[in-house]
């Protein structure tokens, strides 16, 4: 007995089948990612909090904390490997927000550039604006810069010019950083940050923590103001001496700010020397 196969029946394709078959296949687009305006300061960004913030308010519980001053640590090595070996360093500093071609950035890129002439190695916080032009300065003379950058929700980018940079979460480590490979600040018209760093400086002269540390001041226009309520009101309710003002130094020209740093830098050698002996 003989067992017939069942042939297949191929059901043909209708219209509307055909149709869906042949229709060009739809590409998908996918919407173009908007960019989020950035805000002034970190406390603006929705649910964000970062390192230095979680630190300083206490956020987080003991265990959490005991393991961040283990990154803390890890920040001073990566800044002590990074600037090893700079004997003659010079610190600038100045607003981000200084827009080259303008007198001050100028102003940043002569007084760079004359530093650089000097032998000092340049070291900025590795942002745009002042910083920008010191450490362009520095190349233009052919010198050693640094760009310490601090990591902010905004002017954050490494400027172009630096040679060798090193990133930060907490700003007290990068400020050890540039006092201790400095043997001067010079400060270009600022805001909140630069005024900070000048007064950091002028309280370590104060307590003995830095000797023979030259504080030069770019822009008598700029600064004079803030020198004279020093003196006429400070000095007058007897709140600071006259030591106070032996390490500031005003200056518009460029070549007599490096001349000053120089001159400190000799008399460093000179100290070094004597206590070696």
């Amino acid at each position: 007995m003989t067992t017939k196969k069942k042939s297949k029946v191929v059901k043909q394709p209708t219209k509307a089948r055909k149709k869906k078959l042949t229709a060009p296949v739809k590409k998908i687009v996918k919407a173009p990612a908007r960019t989020p305006k950035v805000p002034e300061t970190t406390h603006a960004v929705p649910g964000n909090r970062n390192e230095e913030i979680r630190f300083l308010r206490g956020d987080d519980g003991p265990a959490k904390e005991t393991w961040r001053t283990f990154r803390i640590m890890a920040e001073f090595v990566n800044g002590l490997e990074t600037l090893s070996g700079v004997t003659k360093g010079v610190s600038m500093f100045g607003s981000a927000r200084l827009k080259p071609g303008s007198k001050y950035y100028e102003l940043a890129t002569k007084t760079g550039y004359e530093m650089g002439k000097k032998g000092f190695t340049v070291i900025t916080g590795g942002g745009p604006g002042a910083m920008e032009a010191s450490n362009k300065g520095a190349r233009q003379a052919k010198a050693k810069s640094f760009g310490l950058n601090i990591k902010l929700p905004f002017e954050t980018h490494i400027n172009p010019y630096v040679d060798d940079s090193c990133d930060f979460n907490f700003f007290f480590v990068r400020k050890v950083m540039l006092v201790k490979y400095s043997q001067a600040f010079v400060i270009l018209p600022g805001g909140m940050g630069t005024m900070d760093e000048m007064f950091e400086a002028l309280t370590l002269i104060q307590t003995g923590k830095v000797e023979n540390f030259p504080i030069i001041l770019m822009g008598k226009t700029y600064w004079s103001g803030l020198i004279d309520w020093l003196k006429n009101t400070m000095y007058k309710e007897g709140m600071i001496s006259d030591a106070d003002f032996e390490h500031i130094h005003m200056t518009d020209d460029p070549k007599v700010a490096a001349k000053i740093a120089e001159q400190h830098w000799k008399q460093y050698l000179k100290s070094l020397k004597r206590e070696l002996v």
